[in-house]
């Protein structure tokens, strides 16, 4: 049998353990350090925007014309190459075999016309040996008017032949078309950025999913920034920007504006924040920078800030603009 004194033991001893539970869990946990400082903006008003890195002409989406298996890879990534390069062939044995029927038809017409150059020039002999007689007695009218539309006949044939070979020759040119076609060609001077495709793979034709092969002119970079529509009346295209790297907000470097896209689209590069809004439209503005100052590579993002004033220091509309030769212009 348990002693009186136990039960009002246990009951102080819970109530001061509930006591201190409470206390403890009213402190403040310490919220963790940031890994990465995020970058702060230099300017005191300021549209803060996110950018991705993109090559001068865009990031250019390779594909092929025609399906088919990939018969010989060319280029590999880093290379440098220039406009009407061949990237990669696509298997054109089938289209070289036809090419051969066509260049046979080909011959073959054009002898049907020689022949048919023979065959008039003999019935224009015996036209010409039928009405070079005197005597109508000799040969009949009937006779005399036979010969003549052999002639016309002959004519005909030739005429028809003549065609054939156009229309073989234009065979001819289609499928050499169809294997030029085969071949994929560098549509301008750049660098590969990336090749998802091998021999021996089925390149598809038309929109992938996964493009084959990506160009760009690294020359140059730009920087797309994307603004938040809400904000786009307070851009002012003379206002200074600065973008800074993710991942070491040490890295920055001032942007040159190059051009605007005045046309307001629905925001496709996401940052991947919780708090991110995917149903908004964005005006696209492209920034040049120095390469030297800035190691970044295609694709990667930036955080981007653009001097623009106040809510309360706007008291007249953004001036308007257009794009001439690359360049805006008032």
């Amino acid at each position: 049998m348990l002693p009186k004194a136990t039960l009002p033991i246990l009951a102080a001893a819970g109530f001061a353990f509930g006591i201190y539970s409470v206390i403890n869990g009213n402190k403040l946990v310490p919220v963790a350090p940031a890994v990465v400082e995020p970058a702060r903006a230099p300017f005191q008003s300021f549209i803060a925007g996110s950018g991705i890195i993109e090559s001068k002409n865009r990031n250019v989406v390779i594909g092929s014309a025609l399906p088919g298996i990939v018969k010989m890879l060319n280029v590999k990534v880093g290379d440098r190459v220039k406009a009407g390069a061949v990237l990669f062939t696509v298997d054109d044995r089938d289209a070289q075999a036809n090419l051969t029927m066509k260049r046979a038809d080909l011959a073959l017409s054009k002898a049907a016309v020689e022949e048919a150059t023979a065959s008039l020039a003999d019935v224009e002999v015996l036209r010409k040996l039928a009405e070079s007689v005197t005597d109508r007695r000799a040969i009949s009218a009937e006779e005399l008017e036979r010969r003549r539309n052999a002639v016309l006949i002959a004519k005909a044939r030739l005429d028809s032949a003549k065609a054939r070979v156009l229309q073989a020759q234009s065979q001819v040119e289609a499928t050499e078309t169809t294997l030029e076609r085969l071949n994929v060609r560098a549509p301008m001077d750049g660098e590969v950025l990336q090749v998802n495709i091998r021999p021996g793979e089925f390149a598809m034709a038309g929109a992938v999913s996964t493009p084959l092969l990506v160009m760009g002119n690294l020359d140059q970079l730009h920087v797309r920034v994307d603004i938040d529509e809400n904000d786009a009346w307070r851009f002012r295209p003379n206002g200074k920007a600065v973008a800074y790297l993710r991942g070491n907000r040490e890295f920055s470097t001032p942007l040159t504006l190059a051009y605007v896209e005045p046309f307001v689209v629905p925001k496709r590069s996401l940052t991947g924040d919780s708090t991110e809004r995917v149903d908004m439209r964005v005006l696209q503005a492209l920034y040049q920078f120095d390469r030297s100052r800035l190691h970044a590579y295609v694709g990667q993002q930036v955080d981007v800030f653009i001097e623009a004033p106040g809510y309360d220091a706007l008291t007249s509309p953004p001036p308007a603009f257009r794009v001439l030769d690359g360049k805006q212009v008032p």
